[in-house]
């Protein structure tokens, strides 16, 4: 059983910074595509950064690109979202997401998910 477990929302200043933890546990993901998504209220969930966790190319979205890092720690098996530069236009939950096998940018694409971090920038 796959499990995602988000931490390090809150809340900051515009221009500030804020780490997201992404803890995975219960399968071995070197073939798995891992990605960070962001819904705001009355909105689709959003493609952020996606990578495989076998390494490769990482994508981001042109609204984080240069600002937002996605990175993973083998040892600990926990992928990150490095967050700068911060904006209220980035204000939302946060997701992480995983699914065996190839890249995709679409939400419907992944099969586990965890349960979310709020994420508010104020101006």
């Amino acid at each position: 059983q796959v499990q995602l477990v988000e931490s390090g929302g809150g809340l900051v200043q515009a221009g500030g910074s804020l780490r997201l933890s992404c803890a995975a546990s219960g399968r071995t993901f070197s073939n798995y595509a891992m990605g960070w998504f962001r819904q705001t209220p009355g909105k689709e969930r959003e493609f952020v950064a996606i990578f495989r966790w076998s390494g490769g190319s990482t994508y981001y979205s042109n609204s984080v690109k240069g600002r937002f890092t996605i990175s993973r720690d083998n040892a600990k098996n926990t992928v990150y979202l490095q967050m700068n530069s911060l904006k209220p236009e980035d204000t939302a939950v946060y997701y992480c997401a995983a699914r065996s096998g190839s890249l995709y940018y679409t939400d419907k694409s992944y099969d586990y998910w965890g349960q979310g971090t709020q994420v508010t920038v104020s101006s």
